[in-house]
C-alpha cells in the first residue's frame, strides 16, 4: 500500500468511526425527543448517517484489497472505531439526564449535532481534498457527496432547529410553559407499537389458522369504517415499525402514498406514518420517479441550477443512487 492509500484509509477509517459513534447518538436522541419537525430531522440524518458508514467502510475495503494483511492499518482502524462507539454508548445514558427540563434536554442534543456536524465536515474536506490532489477521483466524490449532507444537515439545524428549540426553552424554563411530551417521545412510540405488537401477534395466529383451515387469503382487517386495500410491501403486515421505516426511501411517492393510506387503515403506527409524511414530496418533474439513471442524466444536462439542486436533494432522500448523484454533482460544477 503506498503513502497516499496508508493515509486515506486512516482518515476514511476516522469517519467511519464517527459515523458508527453518530448512529448510536441520534438512536438514542430520537427515544428522548417527542414528535415533530426535530425528531423527524434526527431520523432523516439517521438514515443518512448509516448511508454514509457502508459507503465508506465500502471504500476502505477496496482501497485494502490492493494490498491485504496490513495489519497494523488494520488495528489501528478498528481500535478507532472501538473508541468511537465507545464514546457514544457512554454519551447515550448522559443524554437521559442533563438538562433542567426535556425543552433544554432537546436543545443541548441539537448543539452537540452541530459539533458534530462541523468535525465531519472538517474530516470530509480534508479526505476530499487528499483524494483530490492525489487523482483519488472515486474517494474525492464519495467525500464530496458526504460533504453536501452534512452540511445540510448542520444549516438545519443552525437555521431552523436551534432557534425554535431555544423559544421553546424560554416558554419553558423563564415563562413557565412547558411544552414538552413524555408520552409523544421516540421511547414512548416504540412502547406503544411493541405493545400493539404484542396485540396484533394472536389476531394474526388466529388468521393464520382460518387461512390453513379455509385454504383462503385473507388480509389484516382494517379498522372500522376503512376501505379493504392490497399491502403497498411484501409481508408488510408482520413488519414492524423500524423494518417498515427502514424500507420507505427507495419508494416512489405513489407507493409512499399507498403505504400512508394502508398505515391509517391498519395499525396507524405513529413513527411510521411521520416518517412517510416527510419523505411524500413533489418529484423534481412528472415522471422523475419511473426514470431509470440515463433517463435522468440526460434530462440533467439542460436543466437550471435550482433544478439540479432539487434533483440531488430528492435523490439523497429516495432513491440514493450514485450515478444520479454524480451526475448532479457534474451538473452543479459546469454551472459554477
Amino acid at each position: 500500500m503506498s503513502s497516499y492509500e496508508q493515509k486515506i484509509v486512516q482518515y476514511l477509517e476516522e469517519a467511519h468511526a464517527t459515523e458508527v459513534a453518530l448512529i448510536r447518538v441520534l438512536q438514542s436522541q430520537i427515544a428522548m425527543t417527542p414528535r415533530g419537525s426535530t425528531r423527524t430531522a434526527i431520523e432523516e440524518h439517521l438514515d443518512e448517517t448509516c448511508g454514509h458508514a457502508e459507503r465508506v467502510r465500502d471504500r476502505i475495503n477496496a482501497l485494502q484489497t490492493r494490498t491485504r494483511g496490513n495489519p497494523l492499518q488494520a488495528w489501528v482502524g478498528l481500535t478507532e472505531a472501538v473508541v468511537g462507539q465507545a464514546l457514544a454508548l457512554g454519551k447515550a445514558p448522559l443524554d437521559m439526564v442533563r438538562g433542567t427540563s426535556g425543552e433544554e434536554k432537546v436543545l443541548k442534543n441539537a448543539k452537540d449535532d452541530c459539533a458534530t456536524e462541523a468535525l465531519e465536515i472538517a474530516t470530509y474536506t480534508a479526505i476530499e481534498r487528499l483524494a483530490a490532489e492525489h487523482g483519488d477521483r472515486e474517494t474525492a466524490q464519495l467525500a464530496s457527496a458526504i460533504l453536501a449532507d452534512e452540511r445540510r444537515m448542520l444549516d438545519r439545524l443552525l437555521n431552523e432547529e436551534i432557534p425554535k428549540l431555544t423559544d421553546a426553552v424560554a416558554r419553558a424554563d423563564i415563562e413557565g410553559r412547558p411544552s414538552f411530551e413524555p408520552a409523544a417521545t421516540g421511547a414512548a412510540d416504540a412502547v406503544r407499537e411493541a405493545a400493539g405488537a404484542r396485540a396484533r401477534a394472536p389476531r394474526r395466529a388466529t388468521r393464520g389458522a382460518s387461512r390453513s383451515r379455509s385454504g383462503s387469503a385473507s388480509r389484516s382487517q382494517p379498522r372500522s369504517g376503512a376501505k379493504t386495500a392490497e399491502a403497498p410491501i411484501a409481508g408488510y403486515d408482520e413488519l414492524n415499525a423500524p423494518d417498515v421505516t427502514q424500507r420507505l426511501s427507495g419508494l416512489s411517492q405513489e407507493q409512499l402514498a399507498a403505504v400512508r393510506g394502508y398505515e391509517r387503515a391498519h395499525a396507524a403506527r405513529a413513527t411510521v406514518l411521520e416518517r412517510v409524511d416527510a419523505l411524500i414530496e413533489d418529484e423534481p418533474w412528472a415522471g422523475y420517479d419511473g426514470q431509470d439513471v440515463d433517463e435522468v442524466r440526460a434530462a440533467l444536462r439542460d436543466a437550471d441550477e435550482a433544478t439540479v439542486r432539487r434533483v440531488r436533494e430528492y435523490e439523497r432522500r429516495h432513491k440514493d443512487r450514485s450515478g444520479v448523484l454524480e451526475a448532479t454533482e457534474r451538473a452543479a460544477a459546469a454551472r459554477a
